[in-house]
């Protein structure tokens, strides 16, 4: 496959247990034993990173660049959630998809998720270069 055929209509989807590390306690994100926001947060991005890679060229990657994420409903300590991801645009460079979340019962979230392909070794430097401006105390314009 190539970046080429990331088109609108591609579909994936992961499914994940609600663990003790991804409750809100665990995570600090609230004081309950159910499935974090941002656990769901991270099962979006990476049922859309998992769809990418296959469809890169080497030395490329994805990192998320925005995410919209409405949590509808507890999901309890136990369940399994799944997460429906499909690219709704492409655009230069970015991605953009649609992405439901649903426990055993019922929709738990629904929103949006952007990706940007990146040349990792371009990446690498920038942040390097962002390393060393503050090892020199002022950052480059």
């Amino acid at each position: 496959m190539s970046l080429a055929e990331i088109r609108p209509g591609l579909v994936a989807e992961k499914t994940l247990v609600v663990t003790e590390e991804r409750t809100a306690q665990h995570i600090g994100s609230g004081s309950l034993r159910l499935l974090a926001t941002p656990a769901m947060a991270m099962l979006v991005e990476r049922t859309c990173l998992e769809l990418l890679e296959p469809m890169l060229q080497e030395g490329q990657t994805t990192v998320g660049s925005g995410i919209r994420l409405r949590h509808l409903g507890p999901t309890p300590l136990g369940m399994t959630v799944r997460a429906r991801v499909e690219v709704t645009a492409v655009e230069d460079r970015q991605i953009t998809f649609r992405a439901e979340v649903w426990d055993e019962v019922e929709k738990v979230g629904e929103g949006e998720h952007s990706r940007v392909v990146i040349d990792v070794d371009r990446f690498l430097r920038r942040i390097q270069s962002k390393s060393d401006a503050k090892k020199g105390g002022t950052p480059k314009a």
